[in-house]
């Protein structure tokens, strides 16, 4: 009787713990986009439709050049002119950080400059992909 109590116990704190891991890698995943290859031809015509307009690759327009951008410190790129809220911010542009921003960068770094937003999740995942080819 112990011992069916016992196995008992433990297939149900199996199964919960089984149940809890899935619940949580399921909540990262929807949080961050996944990356695929073949996102990155599509982030690269949304990005030369939506982002050419104020960014280049290598050169500052109305925002900094995008090239390296992926693994690089937030308002670090020397020749351009930042917010002060993007000069404070402790960011390091990923793809999660990435994410926020283009969903809400307002949201995201508060009192920025930046006044586009995509909401589409499948766009941002393409962009973001698109972003980490032109990175090292």
């Amino acid at each position: 009787m112990v011992l069916r109590l016992w196995i008992s116990l433990v297939f149900s704190v199996a199964i919960l713990s089984t149940t809890f891991m899935m619940l949580k890698t399921s909540a990262i995943t929807t949080s961050v986009p996944v990356l695929h290859q073949q996102d990155s031809a599509h982030g690269r015509e949304l990005f030369e439709k939506y982002c050419t307009q104020c960014h280049r690759l290598d050169t500052e327009k109305k925002g900094p050049r995008l090239r390296g951008v992926f693994g690089r410190k937030v308002g670090s790129v020397p020749t351009f002119s930042y917010s002060e809220a993007l000069k404070k911010a402790d960011v390091t542009w990923d793809a999660n950080s990435l994410n926020q921003w283009l969903t809400d960068p307002d949201k995201f770094i508060p009192d920025n400059n930046m006044d586009f937003q995509l909401q589409d999740a499948d766009g941002r995942a393409a962009v973001i992909a698109y972003l980490k080819t032109l990175s090292n």
